[in-house]
This record gives structure tokens, sequence and C-alpha cells, in this order.
């Protein structure tokens, strides 16, 4: 499935950028055709990295290019 294959290109990317971050996909249900990544951070607090509800169509707007991710992780992070 296409949501699963971008999960799993985003996790890689953000694995790679911080090999000690823990990620997790969908560890709660996922709202239907939504495409979200969030950052936990350690005070439990949630960060929005990216969202593609509202993006689209076409449908592949509602996905993030990785790097993308990679960068507003970095900044939330900074």
């Amino acid at each position: 499935r296409v949501f699963g294959r971008n999960a799993e290109a985003v996790s890689a990317a953000l694995r790679g950028a911080m090999a000690h971050l823990p990620v997790d996909i969908n560890p709660r249900p996922p709202r239907r055709n939504s495409f979200e990544v969030s950052l936990v951070k350690e005070d439990g607090s949630t960060v929005e990295l990216w969202s593609g509800i509202g993006k689209g169509p076409p449908r592949k707007l509602k996905f993030p290019q990785p790097e993308t991710v990679v960068e507003a992780l970095k900044t939330s992070l900074a």
C-alpha cells in the first residue's frame, strides 16, 4: 500500500539522520486517508512535522519527501 511504502521511506530517512531516535509507525490507529508525522518530545509534548491533511489532489501531495521531514525534525530539535 502507498501509505505503508511512504511511512517506511520516512522512517528510514529519520533513522538515517538520527540513529538514536526511536521511530514508531501508527502507535495509535491512524485517521483514514491521512498521512502525518509527529515528534513526541521527552516531556510528552507533540510537534507536528508533517500533515498531508488538506493537501491534494493529486494524491501524491499528501505524502512528504523524506528529506522534508528530516529537516523539520532537525529544526524542532534545535
